[in-house]
């Protein structure tokens, strides 16, 4: 067990408090909670929920799940719900063409318009529950609240007792931003194909919709480049600390990029540039000024390395990188870095971004970057992610002033890697301690001073990976946070108040108990014991 993880464990006893959405305090709750209570315990806050009172949906070993007669997609989500589901009831679920309002259906007609292209309307009455979306990609984020609906045993991977009720009442919701996003540093330390997928349905639940890989850093290359295989049989070969890194496969990489797309997520890659690079300093002599390969790196210093920006090998470099990398991704955008790059001059990062640029569209691709790289005057369409820890940021004004949307992760709100506060082992604290009401109380449409609402595209999660090295220490940073950055990307304004989150937050951790998720137990959650 991690030092000072807090975590509860299924074993210690389930006496429960049921606890309103407004936060006022209940009776005594038996282990599972209220049909009524769950229908308010929902992350993210969805955008309407009406409650019908004393009506309920009961799973039982006959039901069915009906998605819409011809559609392929929605037939998709609905064997992913069935895998959810089958395993904890034992109940067949079978997934058949129809419109039933018996049993479940996912439907792709009678939504209300307002749901747009990622909402969904999900109606549940005591014959059965109903979503109804416009695309399939609105079906997926209501099966993540009708997930929510059941008990927490539904998540386990073994036959649980039930009973499976699920309340009754109508739930309208759509995201407030397009861009819901988590980023793995896989490069510092790397991650397997197991662990990522595993960060995959964790995100997933939380109806994060971006999946940013950093797959390039000082300490390692972690992505198969053929045209350079040196790339990862020398610059993948080590990490933080000196262990064995690695690297995935093109076969491996595909995999991934379907698993998430399975899950309506979008896998964007990184291949940080022109800094942070001595993985492929390393592995090739000849993308050095001086023709000399520096040694592998395993510490966590920034800004001391550079491609060679007089060298035309360098843009050959960078081409086939960015061809193979976007031939792998069907994604809409390839991320090309540009932070903390102290070691190239303003002149050569200017030169550097604007031969990277038609690049990356040369290859189908739309540009984002850190948001350094708008001091190069990219075009509207180049996607700006704001890092900086101050509220000021007159260049990210100023982009989206020339028509860039900007994605926001403010290192001091939105970075998972930051220590908690004084005590935690694992995670950074160069930005300041963040915990969980740090990260939920702020604005990301009024949070840069002078940036218009409307110029905010999203808001993503990043974890750096300088000190952690496995799936239970990734969850101990990104637990309870990621589901609090989650809200803020899905839920609208209107709906913020932390003292309602806080509670709505707490009613997660059975679920995280029965999924294994290593969480941090913060002191600022009324965790229900």
């Amino acid at each position: 067990m991690l030092p000072q993880q807090g975590a509860r464990r299924r074993g210690l006893g389930r006496a429960l408090t049921a606890l309103v959405f407004a936060g006022a305090v209940a009776t005594a709750a038996p282990a599972h909670a209220t049909p009524e209570t769950s229908l308010q315990h929902i992350v993210p806050a969805p955008v309407a929920v009406t409650p019908r009172p004393g009506v309920s949906f009961t799973l039982g070993a006959d039901t069915k799940i009906h998605t819409q007669p011809g559609s392929v997609e929605a037939r998709q989500v609905g064997e992913y719900l069935a895998g959810v589901l089958r395993p904890s009831t034992g109940y067949r679920l079978p997934v058949v063409p129809g419109a039933s309002g018996r049993h479940i259906s996912l439907l792709l007609v009678g939504a209300d318009p307002a749901v747009g292209a990622e909402g969904y309307q999900l109606d549940v009455t005591g014959r059965g529950a109903v979503i109804r979306a416009r695309t399939a990609a609105g079906l997926f984020a209501g099966v993540q609240t009708f997930r929510q609906l059941l008990p927490a045993e539904v998540e386990a991977k073994t036959r649980q007792r039930g009973p499976w009720v699920v309340p009754g009442g109508r739930v309208l919701d759509y995201p407030r931003y397009a861009h819901r996003g988590a980023m793995l540093d896989v490069a510092r330390h790397f991650f397997s194909v197991d662990e990522v997928k595993r960060y995959i349905d964790q995100i997933a639940l939380y109806k994060v919709n971006r999946l940013h890989l950093h797959l390039t850093d000082d300490q390692g290359w972690r992505l198969e480049i053929k045209s350079w295989p040196n790339l990862t049989a020398h610059g993948g070969s080590t990490e933080v600390g000196g262990g064995p890194g690695g690297y995935y496969t093109q076969e491996q990489y595909r995999d991934l990029v379907a698993y998430a797309a399975a899950r309506h997520i979008t896998v964007i890659p990184e291949i940080d540039m022109p800094g942070h690079t001595n993985a492929a300093l390393s592995s090739y002599p000849e993308l050095n000024c001086d023709g000399v390969a520096p040694p592998l790196y395993t510490g966590i210093d920034v800004g001391f390395s550079s491609l060679c920006i007089a060298k035309d090998i360098t843009y050959e470099f960078v081409d086939d990188v960015l061809r193979e990398v976007a031939a792998l991704t069907p994604g809409e955008y390839l991320h090309i870095g540009g932070d903390e790059a102290h070691a190239t001059t303003d002149p050569d990062f200017d030169l550097f971004i604007d031969k990277v640029l038609p690049l990356v569209e040369k290859h189908g691709k739309t540009a984002t970057g850190w948001h350094e790289f708008v001091k190069a005057g990219p075009p509207a369409s180049a996607v700006p992610q704001f890092w900086g820890t101050k509220t000021v940021a007159p260049d990210m004004v100023a982009a989206a002033a020339r028509g860039s949307r900007i994605v926001l992760s403010p290192a001091t709100k939105a970075y998972l890697d930051m220590k908690y506060d004084a005590n935690t082992k694992l995670g950074l604290s160069w930005a300041g301690y963040t915990d969980v009401q740090d990260a939920y109380d702020w604005n990301p449409g009024a949070y840069i001073e002078g940036l218009p609402a409307d110029a905010v595209r999203g808001v993503e999660a990043p974890l750096w990976s300088e000190t952690i090295t496995n799936s239970a220490e990734l969850e101990f940073l990104a637990f309870p946070r990621l589901p609090a950055i989650a809200e803020l990307a899905w839920s609208p304004w209107s709906t913020h108040d932390w003292d309602r989150f806080k509670v709505r937050l707490a009613a997660q951790a059975d679920r995280w108990d029965v999924l294994g998720v290593n969480y941090y137990a913060s002191p600022q959650v009324p965790w229900r014991r």
